[in-house]
C-alpha cells in the first residue's frame, strides 16, 4: 500500500477508530501504576494513529508522497532515456531522470506522449510543462487530476492538437516550497524548469525547440509558477495557463524579488510586457486567486494577451483544477505551434 493510496488512508482510519474505543474501554478500569501506564499507552495509541490518518489523508489529496521511498527522502528514479510506465492505446506515459547542468538538481520528470507520437515517428510535437501546487507532486497530475486520461480526450476529440506533456517537480525538498524560483542559498528551480527541463526533453524527445512550441501550465502554486516563468522567459514560451494561481509567490525568496521581479503586478505596472498569452481560471468563491486574476487583466495590454474563465462557485479544490484542465488545455494548444514534420 503506497503512502497516496486510498487503502492506506482507509486502513488507518480504522486504526485510528479502534484506538478510540480501546482507550473509552479501559480508561476508567483498574487503578494503580499498572493502570496508568495502561492509559498513557492508548492515549499515546490514539494520538498517533490519529495523526498518522490525517497526514495519509492530506498526502491522498495532495500525493507530496507517492512512494515509501518519497516519505523516506530517496529517489527510486534512475532512468536516463525515456521508459514507458504505462501501456495504453492512447497516450503512453514515460520517466526520464533530467540531470540539470545549469540549475545543479537531478529529479525524475514523467512525460506524457501522445498516441501520435509512436504512430508518427519523424514529427516534433509541441510541449507544455505542468507544475503542481505546495504541497504536492507531480504525482497529483497524474493521480487525482488525470492529466493522462483528459489529454487523452482533448487530442481524440480534435479540441487539442498531439502535444508532449512534461510533469517536472518543482519542489526538490518537499517541503520546501519553492514557487519555482531560485531561491538564495536553497535550490535553482526556476532555473531547471527554463532551461534544464527543455534540454533534457529536446535531447531525448522529439520535441520543438522554438518558443512558438513551448507553454506552461499549473493549479494553485503551479499556476503562479505557470504565469509567472511566462512573463520572465518569453523568449522560451508562448503562452500560459493559471489553474487558481496568485500573482505573488507568497514566500521570502531571499534577495527582496518577492516585491518586485517575482511579483507579476509589480512586473504588468513597471516593465514592458512581452508578447506572451495567459490563460487565467479560478473558481468565484476562490477569492485571492480570482482578485489576482482580475488585476492581471486589468493591468494586462497589448502585445501581452490575457483570457479569464471563471466557474461559478468552486473554491481552492482538486475538483475546480480537474473541470478546468480539459478547457486550459485547449486553449493553450490554440497558441502553441502544431506538430512540425
Amino acid at each position: 500500500m503506497a503512502p497516496d493510496s486510498l487503502t492506506t488512508a482507509i486502513t488507518l482510519t480504522i486504526a485510528a477508530v479502534l484506538a478510540a474505543v480501546l482507550l473509552s474501554a479501559t480508561w476508567d478500569r483498574g487503578a494503580g501504576p499498572r493502570h496508568a501506564a495502561l492509559r498513557a499507552a492508548t492515549a499515546a495509541c490514539c494520538l498517533t494513529t490519529a495523526l498518522a490518518a490525517t497526514a495519509i489523508w492530506i498526502n491522498h489529496q495532495v500525493d507530496t508522497y507517492p512512494s515509501w521511498s518519497a516519505l523516506t527522502g530517496q529517489n527510486t528514479t534512475t532512468r536516463t532515456d525515456p521508459t514507458p510506465t504505462t501501456d495504453q492505446t492512447g497516450g503512453q506515459l514515460v520517466t526520464l531522470t533530467v540531470t540539470g547542468a545549469a540549475s545543479g538538481l537531478t529529479l525524475p520528470v514523467n512525460a506524457y506522449l501522445p498516441a501520435a507520437y509512436r504512430q508518427q515517428p519523424t514529427t516534433r510535437f509541441p510541449v507544455i510543462e505542468a507544475l503542481h501546487g505546495f504541497p504536492g507532486s507531480p504525482h497529483a497530475w497524474l493521480n487525482r487530476l488525470a492529466a493522462a486520461h483528459h489529454l487523452d480526450q482533448e487530442i481524440s476529440s480534435g479540441r487539442m492538437a498531439p502535444t508532449v506533456v512534461l510533469f517536472p517537480p518543482q519542489t526538490p525538498n518537499p517541503l520546501l516550497d519553492t514557487e519555482c524560483t531560485d531561491l538564495v542559498n536553497g535550490p535553482r528551480t526556476e532555473t531547471f524548469l527554463t532551461i534544464d527541463v527543455p534540454t533534457a526533453a529536446q535531447t531525448h524527445l522529439r520535441v520543438r525547440t522554438d518558443r512558438a512550441g513551448w507553454g506552461l501550465i499549473g493549479y494553485s502554486a503551479g499556476g503562479y509558477c505557470a504565469t509567472n516563468l511566462a512573463l520572465r522567459h518569453p523568449d522560451r514560451y508562448t503562452a500560459a495557463a493559471s489553474l487558481s494561481g496568485y500573482a505573488d509567490p507568497g514566500i521570502t525568496i531571499g534577495d527582496g524579488t518577492e516585491h518586485t521581479l517575482n511579483d507579476d503586478t509589480w512586473r504588468l505596472r513597471h516593465l514592458p510586457q512581452p508578447a506572451v498569452a495567459l490563460y487565467l481560471s479560478s473558481g468565484r468563491a476562490d477569492l485571492k486567486a480570482h482578485h489576482d486574476a482580475e488585476t492581471l487583466a486589468h493591468l494586462a495590454h497589448p502585445p501581452l494577451t490575457v483570457t479569464t474563465s471563471y466557474i461559478d462557485g468552486g473554491g481552492h479544490s482538486m475538483a475546480v483544477w480537474e473541470a478546468a484542465e480539459g478547457p486550459a488545455f485547449d486553449w493553450l494548444s490554440t497558441w502553441l505551434g502544431r506538430p512540425r514534420h
